[in-house]
């Protein structure tokens, strides 16, 4: 039997001009919620609002089912283009099969190990800390991310965005935009220092 080729990031490329073209529209509020709704009749899905991770075998086993058959069907919806980037299952599975089980985030004494957990898992997961995508000011930037840096607990950032950059709209395709991005990588791994904790993973 032979072996099957992993997806490449050159595959997504081209599925992204050449897939089917869909109005974004009806990818959020058709597509998307229709096949969830089915998919979650088919297989049975109930969930427990008051059990945030699920530990029945049989939920687990059709969560993964549903999620793996809605992926091939609904495949991935690229904005940019306005199409679907479309997968086989067997393209699916084996990207699975070779995901790495374990990662090292950070480096030296603040490095930490991402892994693989299961729900029965007794190690603790790593915790991510930081304003996460949300705008932060230029003049509460850096202490906004020391403060997370500071604590404990924390093992890595996940960084806010500057609202501004020298008073300018950091507008997407603008040089503003450059400088933001530059100066949000800069005032982190500052304040990372300022916390102790360079090495902490961002």
């Amino acid at each position: 039997m032979a072996l099957l080729k992993k997806v490449t990031v050159f595959d997504v490329f081209d599925r992204a001009k050449t897939g089917k073209k869909v109005d974004e529209s009806d990818w959020d509020y058709k597509i998307i919620p229709q096949t969830a709704s089915r998919l979650k009749e088919k297989y049975g899905i109930k969930m427990d609002k008051k059990v945030i991770v699920p530990t029945d075998k049989a939920l687990i086993n059709n969560l993964f089912k549903a999620g793996l058959e809605m992926l091939v069907e609904c495949g991935i919806y690229c904005m940019d283009t306005g199409r679907v980037i479309k997968y086989t299952e067997e393209e699916i599975l084996t990207s699975v099969n070779a995901a790495p089980s374990r990662v090292t985030l950070g480096e030296g004494k603040d490095s930490v190990i991402l892994e693989s957990r299961s729900y029965k898992d007794s190690r603790p997961p790593i915790i991510q800390g930081g304003p996460t995508g949300a705008p932060v000011s230029e003049d509460m930037f850096l202490s906004v991310h020391q403060s997370y840096a500071t604590e404990a607990l924390v093992d890595t950032i996940v960084d806010g965005v500057l609202q501004t950059i020298n008073g300018h709209d950091p507008t997407p395709g603008s040089p503003w935009e450059i400088a933001a991005v530059k100066s949000e990588a800069m005032l982190i791994r500052a304040a990372q220092a300022r916390a102790g904790r360079p090495g902490m993973a961002l």
